[in-house]
């Protein structure tokens, strides 16, 4: 029996919010919550060593790097893990972009309690599950993905995402490329490519954009 539980990690800035969706998870006969996160490196570092069947996570955990980066990361190292993004952000850039690097549910926080139990049962059986309210989005996504993909954040690639986070938080080029164990060289080329798509001309509009976008706090 205890080999048929779905292993859960929580992901979430606020304490209150971890505490309310363990105890709910763990009520449930074939959920167990095995770890939890504060924040974006910390959520990795634990899925890494947890290795869980799902996790969830939230979009907004300051400090540090943007959940959806975070999921991209997660996504590209442990493609078994399924992630289930879980956030107060009805976006539909966020949904469509989550969407695109793997992500396996999307959920709005107000949700009731039986739809995210319904969405770990869904995801777990290997299914994808999107917000009811959210699917609107996503059909109108998908009718329109070329004139969204010409260009801005969708157009993004996982690592522009990084180091278009990096930028925004102030690193040098110097500093990223040790970070990310490459080139400054390639720094400065992924760099350009980002401004280019997004259109922006100074780090000042970077930094705004990031902020707009919640890929810093």
């Amino acid at each position: 029996m205890r080999g048929q539980m779905i292993r859960i990690v929580l992901a979430d800035d606020h304490t209150i919010v971890r505490n309310a969706l363990k105890m709910l998870l763990n009520h449930q006969p074939d959920i167990e919550v095995v770890g939890t996160a504060s924040n974006s490196q910390e959520t990795y570092d634990v899925v890494a060593k947890l290795r869980p069947d799902i996790v969830l996570l939230d979009i907004s955990m300051p400090p540090g790097e943007s959940g959806v980066v975070t999921a991209g990361r997660i996504h590209t190292d442990f493609p078994d893990v399924k992630i289930i993004m879980l956030t107060m952000h009805a976006d539909k850039e966020y949904l469509l972009y989550t969407v695109q690097i793997g992500v396996s549910g999307y959920l709005l926080k107000n949700v009731p309690e039986e739809e995210l139990i319904e969405a770990v049962h869904t995801v777990y059986r290997g299914s994808d599950y999107i917000s009811k309210e959210m699917v609107p989005y996503l059909v109108d996504g998908f009718v329109n993905r070329h004139e969204e993909g010409k260009g801005g954040y969708l157009s993004l690639r996982e690592r522009e995402l990084e180091i278009l986070s990096l930028i925004a938080r102030g690193y040098g080029n110097k500093e990223i490329g040790e970070k990310l164990f490459i080139s400054v060289k390639t720094v400065e080329s992924y760099r350009a490519k980002i401004m280019n798509k997004l259109g922006l001309k100074t780090r000042a509009e970077l930094v705004e954009y990031a902020l707009r976008k919640k890929l810093i706090q």
